[in-house]
């Protein structure tokens, strides 16, 4: 029998095994992936730079911001200011306390004797004694964070709306609510229907205990029906108005309603 010489030229009419045709199979696709993997990675790529280099409306990309537009309207659409967040039993407290997501804005030398809770437009500059001359409410409620985790506290002050008919009756006129930490770093606006929303308080006590400075001491809200960012500690001023007020997480890029 003659041996093929070594250089010759394979017949392609002869017959492949399985092995090798799947191989070459694997070989096809193997290439195909990694062209359609490079591809996708630039258009990827090609729109991240697009988007990036847009103009912006408040320090967020106009298509970026027009989304979160669109989502606000939708949100507020769909969730009636009557929808309440769930209570829950005691038992299902947050062992250890609340979990501490965030400093912005708070300060740990402040002197709480010092305090006072000012009303923007006004010459109110109330004492932590002025407000707990008002009924106090108690809420155990999960607090939701936009990072994905809950915690729940029993939490005790009392209601904004009642603290607004209290003190500044004009405010159910306003269509938002605007609040500041005393040294402005940090600020959220909301819309007036959430401000007065039966279950958001301004909260003085967590777990029966006074609120410790790292939960917003002395005085903090609670709006359950917002994701956490919206939920300010240490509040330092209150305003009434009828134009939106800046929300620090918006101006991040945030959804400025942010309800749930």
């Amino acid at each position: 029998m003659t041996n093929p010489e070594p250089n010759a030229t394979p017949d392609p009419s002869a017959p492949i095994s399985e092995d090798e045709r799947v191989e070459r199979e694997l070989r096809r696709r193997s290439r195909r992936g990694f062209l359609t993997a490079m591809l996708a990675g630039a258009a990827a790529y090609g729109g991240w730079r697009w988007l990036m280099t847009r103009p912006a409306i408040g320090d967020v990309p106009w298509p970026i911001r027009k989304m979160l537009q669109f989502n606000e309207r939708v949100t507020g659409k769909l969730v009636s200011p009557n929808h309440r967040s769930r209570e829950v039993p005691a038992a299902t407290i947050t062992a250890g306390g609340p979990r501490i997501n965030g400093d912005i804005g708070l300060e740990s030398d402040m002197e709480l004797e010092q305090w006072r809770l000012q009303v923007a437009g006004t010459n109110l500059a109330l004492r932590m004694e002025d407000l707990l001359a008002l009924p106090a409410v108690t809420e155990t409620i999960p607090l939701n964070c936009v990072e994905g985790w809950t915690t729940v506290a029993r939490w005790t002050g009392i209601r904004l709306a009642d603290f607004a008919d209290k003190f500044y009756p004009a405010a159910r006129k306003k269509a938002y609510v605007g609040m500041v930490t005393p040294n402005g770093q940090y600020y959220v606006g909301l819309d007036a229907p959430s401000a007065f929303h039966p279950q958001t308080l301004l909260c003085y006590a967590i777990n029966n205990e006074p609120l410790t400075m790292a939960h917003g001491a002395p005085l903090r809200l609670l709006i359950p029906t917002k994701y956490g960012f919206k939920n300010l500690k240490c509040i330092g001023s209150i305003q009434f108005t009828n134009e939106r007020p800046r929300d620090y997480w918006a101006e991040q890029g945030y959804d400025w309603f942010a309800g749930l």
